[in-house]
């Protein structure tokens, strides 16, 4: 079992209900796949839009799951919960219902077309920083940068505990 961190943002109403009730109910998909055990959810935050034009604040949160799935498996499972919420991906970075990303795998690096992991931009962005550290205060990326340092290193960012 790998010890996985899941980022979860939403800020559009979808099938699911409002932005906090689709993490609620992307949440509960996650935990009732065979394969994963949900650990921990971080608090909820509120967030200003990164991305083209005027939209609605995020909602975001980081879950701390364990899977056997590998990879590019989770991330299958991932994008099959967003279709299940309505997400479409029409304009990169713009608003959605809900949008889950593979923040950390382990301490494993990945690069592949589809995945990269860590995140590609989780050391810029205080949204996917906070809550990972509401979850392990002592967390490292797996090139030994802290999460705290990056932190504090990072734009507030219009970020807000909910």
């Amino acid at each position: 079992m790998k010890v996985v961190y899941i980022g979860l943002g939403s800020n559009l109403s979808g099938a699911m209900g409002e932005p906090k009730e689709q993490l609620e109910h992307a949440l509960k998909a996650l935990a009732s796949h065979s394969q994963i055990a949900l650990i921990d959810v971080s608090s909820n935050y509120k967030t200003k839009a990164i991305g083209p034009g005027s939209q609605p604040d995020y909602i975001n949160a980081v879950a701390l799951i364990q899977t056997a799935l590998e990879p590019l498996t989770l991330l299958d499972h991932l994008q099959f919960i967003e279709q299940q919420h309505d997400r479409e991906r029409t304009i990169h970075w713009g608003a959605r219902t809900l949008d889950l990303d593979i923040l950390m795998y382990g301490t494993l690096t990945i690069e592949t077309p589809r995945l990269t992991v860590p995140h590609p931009r989780i050391k810029e962005r205080a949204f996917v920083l906070a809550p990972l550290l509401d979850l392990n205060p002592n967390l490292l990326l797996p090139n030994g940068q802290s999460v705290a340092q990056l932190l504090a290193n990072c734009p507030e960012q219009g970020i807000f505990k909910l």
